[in-house]
């Protein structure tokens, strides 16, 4: 009776331990599909990188600019990358480099569970578009300090989220707008291989009169993103939609590539 109900024992241990293992190689995310986007087109979500995970991202943007980053998961919580580009790399004139190399880094606070969502910290010094040496700014400026929490929401293969956050920009050396700014967002991923975003930028610290750049009404930007591998992610880019700039008169049009692996 006692060897029975020992041996009983034993095998319920092991099928826990069978079961628990089986959900912890479930949740452990092997492919671009399985990781929660860490950005929408300029504005960042509340999703990290997972521990043992980099991506290398190339973006084309106007005028033959191309921006490269890369970022690398330090932890399942804390993520790291630096990122470099240049104006007119495609181009027949000589490229206008970044000043510098940017840097970031995005620390999650509040892991999503049933009743709450993402919440991260982070810096990210890197804006998008033209650097202006005369304003010593970009023309969509870096979120500098931020907080984002960050929702999801799943059926079946597609999901579903939405993202707020606040941020304050270091690049107001010049034109002297250093107020704070919000942004918001959602993203939408269908049947595992066709994602949508789009993401609006108050733009509050880029709304004087007196500026070269914003116009007051704020930044609406969109992407179309093609998951073409577990691996490779292939993004067309709208930036600017409410023609937000004094400096053109359309909205901007780009590309990203976004390659994720393991180690």
């Amino acid at each position: 009776m006692k060897r029975s109900i020992k041996t009983a024992g034993i095998t319920i241990l092991l099928i826990f331990i069978a079961m628990s293992t089986a959900h912890s190689q479930k949740e452990v995310p092997r492919s671009i599909f399985d990781i929660p986007k860490r950005e929408l087109v300029n504005a960042p979500t509340a999703a990290t990188l997972p521990r043992g995970c980099f991506d290398i991202i190339l973006r084309v943007f106007a005028n033959g600019g191309i921006l490269s980053s890369t970022s690398i998961g330090l932890s399942n919580s804390f993520m790291v990358g630096l990122s470099y580009g240049a104006e007119e790399i495609v181009a027949e004139n000589s490229p206008h480099w970044n000043p510098q190399i940017e840097f970031n880094l995005k620390l999650r606070l509040i892991k999503e569970g049933y009743y709450l969502p993402n919440f991260s910290v982070g810096f990210s010094s890197q804006g998008y578009g033209t650097y202006s040496s005369e304003w010593k700014r970009y023309a969509y400026k870096s979120k500098g300090l931020y907080a984002v929490v960050s929702r999801s929401f799943y059926f079946y293969k597609s999901s579903v989220g939405g993202h707020f956050g606040i941020n304050y920009s270091t690049e107001h050396q010049k034109d002297k707008d250093d107020d704070p700014s919000f942004f918001i967002g959602f993203d939408t991923q269908l049947n595992y291989d066709v994602a949508f975003v789009v993401e609006y930028d108050a733009g509050l610290n880029d709304d004087k009169s007196t500026q070269y750049f914003g116009k007051g009404r704020g930044y609406l930007n969109m992407g179309v993103k093609w998951l073409f591998s577990e691996n490779l992610e292939l993004e067309a880019v709208f930036e600017n939609l409410l023609n937000n700039r004094r400096d053109v008169n359309s909205f901007g049009r780009g590309l990203r590539f976004t390659y994720i692996e393991f180690f």
